[in-house]
């Protein structure tokens, strides 16, 4: 199985629930279809860099996970049918972006900006 991440865009219209319902269903397809779901991080509500369907802001929701190539298809057409999401992105993850991430969990990058601020203290 291939190890994908894919960022979601959904409209800002919705309340937190509405957006929590969507999410949950993504993820209910995903695991339907025999993904292991790895990680999850939920950005909220952020300012776009440009306007989509005449709106400014949207809830960006990043979901990194394990699947088979076939249910990519499936999340996309299902992205696709539904209304409260604005834009969506899946990519496949090579090798040292599974890495980097796996740093990125476990905090690598701020335990070294903590050392530093730390030597500068003293």
């Amino acid at each position: 199985m291939q190890q994908y991440e894919s960022v979601i865009i959904l409209t800002p219209l919705l309340s937190e629930d509405a957006a929590k319902e969507a999410i949950a269903k993504f993820k209910n397809i995903l695991t339907e279809g025999g993904a292991e779901i790895i990680a999850e991080d939920n950005w909220g509500l952020k300012k776009l860099a440009y306007p989509i369907q005449k709106k400014t802001t949207g809830f960006y929701h990043l979901t990194e996970f394990k699947a088979p190539g076939e249910l990519i298809k499936k999340l996309e057409v299902e992205y696709k049918r539904d209304e409260r999401v604005m834009r969506f992105l899946t990519i496949a993850l090579d090798k040292h972006a599974v890495a980097y991430n796996e740093k990125k969990r476990s905090g690598a990058f701020n335990k070294k900006a903590e050392t530093k601020t730390e030597e500068v203290a003293n």
